[in-house]
């Protein structure tokens, strides 16, 4: 049976490379090779898009008023906008600061899903009802003759 969710970067692979890309030293000497910002754009456009794509879904599932939605559509409007960039100019500060932007926007999509989905089982727990945890017992005898 195929997978659902479509195929692209593994997770734990992408949140590994947002540390190191985070980690670079953008005003020191010792900038990222053009060609490895620029595969790591790319790898973080493409699972952007993904999570993007997975918590726009997700967000149907809850009130449009919880604030785990006002936090994902901010982070959705942001991605709309970041995630359809050109790739920048090929210096090497250049794509390093792209690629640091689209890592903390990975982030925030990715936190935004936690929180969603969070809100979503919340909201799908069963309430209590006013009698506690149990409704009243229904009678399954039938009443007697005369009654």
């Amino acid at each position: 049976m195929a997978a659902l969710t479509p195929t692209g970067p593994d997770k734990v692979e992408v949140l590994a490379n947002i540390d190191l890309t985070l980690a670079w030293n953008l005003e020191g000497p010792d900038l990222p090779a053009v060609d490895i910002a620029l595969s790591l754009i790319e790898q973080f456009t493409e699972y952007g898009r993904t999570v993007a794509d997975e918590l726009r879904t997700l967000l149907l599932g809850i009130p449009a008023d919880s604030d785990a939605v006002i936090s994902a559509r901010a982070a959705l409007g942001e991605a709309s906008r970041r995630l359809h960039l050109p790739p920048p100019s090929s210096t090497p500060h250049a794509a390093g600061q792209r690629a640091q932007n689209l890592a903390r926007l990975v982030q925030g999509l990715v936190r935004a899903a936690g929180r969603v989905a969070e809100e979503q089982a919340r909201v799908r727990r069963p309430r209590p009802t006013p009698w506690g945890s149990r409704l009243p017992a229904r009678s399954t005898t039938c009443p007697p003759d005369g009654a």
